[in-house]
């Protein structure tokens, strides 16, 4: 009987650290995931959330082995946890992406100062806040969590467990993820960029014809309209445009480069 517990107290010891392998990578992922990883989100739920993805991810993960000496378990754990921040980092530009966007768009129709956000973690003017929030929802409603565990599995495939990620591949594919972030937000903030510069230069002509027109007072309010009609218009279709981003993106995270 001693015997047979022993046995049973190894495998359940081999299988507790395999699971622990997994979750140090989908906790590491779940730090910076959209809409499940904001800090507005309280730890505690984040915690259980990780312990969740862990259950659904360690059934189809390769196993780690743990058994040699300690310097080379700690240099796999610690793969393990950058492999995870690669992953969840390359989704968290996507959000980069959003408040970018709106951040230009706000500060293009002179809305940056009038609605800007104050309070909070991270401040940031009002479009840019529902520009995320509403990406947020509709990636949520688009069965991200799915998405991100599909992503999590296949992790493994390009970024075997226990072994550190290549320090070149990392550069060129970080660089090339942050460059392709910026360039998403000013595209989507695009249609308030071209529609400021279509306006400014059209009130330029009229206060040149009217110098003794207060164009600033007449022009500040149209601005304010135009913006927040242009933003109830175009917001569908930006975020339908960022939304489509992300799901080519999560289905090959790891491999998307240039």
């Amino acid at each position: 009987m001693t015997a047979a517990l022993a046995d049973l107290v190894g495998i359940g010891q081999a299988g507790l650290a395999a699971w622990f392998a997994v979750f140090l990578r989908v906790g590491a992922v779940m730090a910076v995931l959209p809409a499940f990883g904001e800090q507005a989100v309280p730890a505690r739920v984040r915690l259980a959330l990780a312990l969740a993805f862990t259950c659904v991810v360690a059934p189809a993960a390769p196993a780690l082995p743990l058994d040699g000496p300690a310097a080379a378990v700690g240099r796999a754990l610690a793969a393990e946890v950058l492999s995870g921040l690669l992953l969840g980092l390359g989704l968290r530009l996507f959000v980069l992406a959003l408040q970018t966007a709106g951040a230009i768009a706000a500060q293009a129709t002179s809305l940056a100062q009038i609605f800007g956000g104050s309070a909070g973690v991270d401040p940031q003017p009002a479009i840019a806040h529902a520009l995320t929030i509403g990406g947020l929802a509709l990636a949520v409603l688009a069965d991200l969590h799915v998405r991100a565990a599909e992503a999590m599995i296949a992790s493994y495939d390009a970024l075997p467990p226990g072994m550190l990620p290549h320090a070149g591949l990392v550069a060129t594919w970080g660089t090339f993820r942050v460059a392709d972030a910026f360039a998403r937000g000013f595209s989507l903030a695009a249609p308030f960029v071209a529609a400021s510069l279509v306006y400014n230069v059209a009130l330029g002509v009229i206060n040149r014809a009217m110098p003794q027109l207060m164009v600033a007072f007449v022009g500040a309010p149209a601005l304010t309209l135009g913006g927040l009609a242009l933003f109830a218009f175009a917001a569908p279709a930006l975020l339908e445009v960022w939304r489509a981003a992300l799901g080519t993106y999560l289905a090959d995270p790891l491999g998307a480069g240039p």
